[in-house]
C-alpha cells in the first residue's frame, strides 16, 4: 500500500506556530506548484521569497566555484527554505532546489522579517529551526566524507521518503548522482544492487521502495539522527494544530 500526501497535508512549522502568530502570516502566504528542477535560489543571491513546503521536498547544496555542488540538506513539510530571513539573514548560503515536485506556501521575505520582528513565536521558530538544520548540515558533512556511497544512499532515499510521504519516488539516477557526488553509473549499480536485494524497485525515473526497514538496516545512523533531532523541535510545541489552507496561486 502507497501513502501518498493529503491535498491539504500542512507544513509542520507553519502548523506549530500559535493562532495568533500564524495569523501574521496568513495573510501574505500563497500557494504555489513547483516542478521538479525549479531553481528557488542561489547561493550568494538575495532572499526574496521564504518557501514553506506541504508536499515534495527541496534540496539544498553546497555551490563550488566550478558550479557543481553537493546535497547539504533536505527540505520537506518539516522545514522551510529561506528563514533566516526573518532574522534579519540577507543572502542564500546555498543553493536550493526543487527535487520532487510539490506545493509550498510561500511569502515575501519583507512580510516574514515583519512578522518576525512583531513576534517572539515566530522568532523562537526561526532559532529552533535554524538549530535542527545546522544539526543536519554537520551530520551531512560528516556522511559525506566517512560513509559509504550504499549507505548514504539508503539514507537519502528514505528521507526523500519521509519528506514526500510517498513510497514511490520520481528520482531518476542524473539526480541521485547529483546529490551524492558520485559518477552516474556509480548510482545505476547501487540501485541495481538494492533491487537485487528486494529493498527498492526501479523503473525509469521512479523508485520505489519495497522494504523500509531493510533500507534503514543498511542506512548510516545519520538518518535517525537528523529524524530524531527534527521530531525532538516539534514535540516541544505539543500537539500540532492545523493550520488553515492559504489560497493557491496556479
Amino acid at each position: 500500500m502507497h501513502s501518498h500526501a493529503a491535498p491539504d497535508q500542512p507544513n509542520r512549522l507553519l502548523a506549530a506556530l500559535s493562532a495568533v502568530d500564524f495569523a501574521l502570516l496568513a495573510p501574505h502566504l500563497k500557494d504555489v506548484r513547483h516542478k521538479q528542477g525549479v531553481l528557488l535560489q542561489e547561493a550568494g543571491d538575495p532572499i526574496k521569497v521564504v518557501y514553506f513546503p506541504r508536499t515534495g521536498m527541496i534540496s539544498l547544496l553546497a555551490v563550488m566555484q566550478a558550479g557543481n555542488g553537493v546535497e547539504t540538506a533536505t527540505v520537506g513539510r518539516e522545514g522551510a527554505v529561506g528563514v533566516m530571513a526573518g532574522l534579519g539573514g540577507r543572502t542564500a548560503i546555498g543553493r536550493a532546489v526543487v527535487q520532487v515536485a510539490g506545493v509550498s506556501s510561500q511569502i515575501s521575505a519583507s512580510r516574514f522579517l515583519e512578522a518576525a520582528n512583531a513576534s517572539v513565536g515566530v522568532r523562537d521558530l526561526i532559532s529552533r529551526y535554524n538549530d535542527t538544520q545546522m544539526t543536519f548540515v554537520h551530520q551531512s558533512a560528516g556522511c559525506n566524507a566517512l560513509h559509504h556511497v550504499t549507505a548514504r544512499l539508503c539514507r537519502w532515499l528514505l528521507q526523500t521518503r519521509d519528506r514526500s510521504d510517498s513510497d514511490i519516488l520520481s528520482l531518476t539516477h542524473e539526480v541521485l548522482s547529483q546529490m551524492l557526488g558520485v559518477q552516474r553509473t556509480t548510482v545505476t549499480t547501487l540501485a541495481r544492487s538494492l533491487q537485487d536485494l528486494g529493498l527498492v524497485r526501479y523503473r525509469r525515473g521512479k523508485i520505489e521502495i519495497v522494504d523500509r526497514l531493510g533500507l534503514e538496516q543498511k542506512a548510516c545512523e545519520c538518518y535517525e539522527v537528523v529524524r530524531r533531532k527534527t521530531e525532538e523541535m516539534f514535540s516541544s510545541y505539543g500537539p500540532i494544530p492545523r493550520a488553515p489552507r492559504p489560497k493557491e496561486a496556479w
